[in-house]
């Protein structure tokens, strides 16, 4: 019998506290989960305006390239995150695990906020900026398995999809305030030389203050039933050994994630770059294009989440290897030509148009993948090893393409990623139709 016919009835009788109680849920779980990716962001944000203070190096692009380098090293810890807040939602629960994840954010940003400078302490500064990066990749890494695994067992199987579409309105959620934070401080309230003096700060104590509010709301959530029912039939499992006892559900994660976080941090992180130095828009269209592109990627989210409850997850993942796989080159080729800004625009909704197809559900089908017993690690682990490898470093390849003459490549190797995770969507189980949700072991 599939999830779906033994949970029909049930879902045909949802009262309005049943939804209520699963709403508050959700909102409480996913306000977590902005305020960890806008402390994550910031620094990304304000590298510029920070970035002299830490690194002493009369080149700016030295000083930025440190900076760029402490960002990538936090992605080589978030797979030590994702296995230990995997472990601890899988042995102590998912409330314990988010609570103590926003904790850990709240530390590194607070740690950044008042670090003093190099012409301070020296080498120590550096030195402890990274200390700080690195709390935050282990929260970040930790962050992921345990929200998307909430999220899905806090929802009803009926809209499964749609509520935890929610993950990833939050998470641009966090880049956009990320952006607002940087817009008001440069055009309200400080000029350049007080950002770089010191005004950098603010947007660090703020995701300090905000993560506080985060975890004192996630000690009151309610923990899952399904986490609780399992406690009651089965000892949990949360480790590597136990993981290993599902190799295909760990490949299925690498498989379907490969493709999906090379878009996303393309059309993200990096599109910020490209539209500046490649399409060369100056710095407030720049900023003007990518702010709507991350609106517009924030409004398809739960279109498509809602879209897989009805048609099942499997054909959401193949429009978008389909679409990727054919479109990438044309949209990135395209927009390299292009100089307006509206023009730009565009492009890039038209690249989330397929995006979403993975950012959407991307959580909910790992999720649906393993019993309840292994399942904050089974997401978190394998995404988290994923996205250091596809994700993190789509930027850097884009750059080093750009730096030997060969820009273009670097459309080929996206293409080529998600056509690879296109095969893995091709042949996989549609996981809303053959769940494991209601699976403890």
């Amino acid at each position: 019998m599939t999830e779906q016919a033994a949970t029909a009835n049930a879902d045909d009788h949802l009262d309005i506290h049943d939804v209520e109680r699963r709403v508050k849920a959700i909102f409480i779980g996913s306000v977590g989960n902005l305020v960890e990716w806008y402390d994550f962001y910031a620094y990304t944000a304000f590298a510029l305006y920070f970035a002299p203070a830490f690194f002493p190096n009369s080149d700016p692009v030295v000083q930025q390239l440190n900076a760029a380098v402490l960002f990538a090293a936090t992605f080589l810890v978030r797979p030590l995150g994702g296995w230990l807040f995997g472990y601890l939602a899988d042995h102590h629960g998912r409330r314990l695990s988010l609570t103590l994840s926003v904790v850990c954010m709240c530390f590194g940003s607070l740690i950044i906020a008042v670090t003093p400078t190099y012409a301070s302490i020296g080498l120590a500064a550096p030195a402890i900026l990274a200390l700080a990066r690195v709390i935050e990749g282990l929260s970040l890494g930790g962050e992921y398995g345990a929200s998307a695994t909430y999220l899905s067992e806090v929802a009803d199987a009926k809209h499964r999809g749609f509520y935890s579409s929610f993950q990833y309105v939050t998470l641009i959620g966090g880049q956009l305030t990320a952006i607002i934070v940087l817009l008001l401080l440069q055009k309200v309230f400080l000029t350049a030389d007080e950002l770089k003096a010191w005004g950098w700060r603010i947007p660090f104590v703020i995701g300090a203050m905000l993560a506080i509010v985060a975890a004192v709301m996630r000690r009151n959530l309610q923990e899952t039933e399904a986490f609780e029912e399992a406690k009651k039939v089965v000892k949990p499992t949360g480790s590597i050994l136990g993981l290993l006892q599902y190799p295909r559900e760990l490949l299925l994660v690498v498989g379907l994630t490969a493709g999906g976080t090379a878009a996303f941090y393309t059309f993200t992180t990096y599109m910020q770059t490209f539209v500046r130095q490649s399409v060369g828009l100056t710095e407030d269209q720049t900023t003007t294009v990518i702010f709507g592109s991350l609106i517009f990627a924030t409004i398809l989210q739960p279109i498509y989440g809602a879209i897989s409850d009805r048609v099942g997850r499997k054909p959401v993942l193949v429009f978008f290897g389909i679409v990727g796989t054919l479109a990438t080159v044309p949209i990135l080729t395209e927009l390299k030509g292009s100089k307006s800004p509206w023009m730009a625009f565009l492009l890039i909704c038209g690249a989330w148009i397929f995006t979403a197809g993975y950012t959407s559900i991307n959580a909910v089908v790992k999720a649906e993948l393993f019993p309840t017993k292994i399942r904050a690690l089974g997401v978190g682990l394998p995404y988290s090893i994923t996205v250091s490898i596809f994700g993190g470093t789509a930027p850097a390849v884009a750059l080093y393409f750009k730096t030997v003459g060969h820009e273009e490549w670097f459309y080929y190797y996206l293409s080529g990623i998600i056509f690879l995770s296109l095969i893995i969507y091709s042949t996989m189980r549609d996981t809303k139709h053959e769940s494991a949700m209601h699976r403890h072991e």
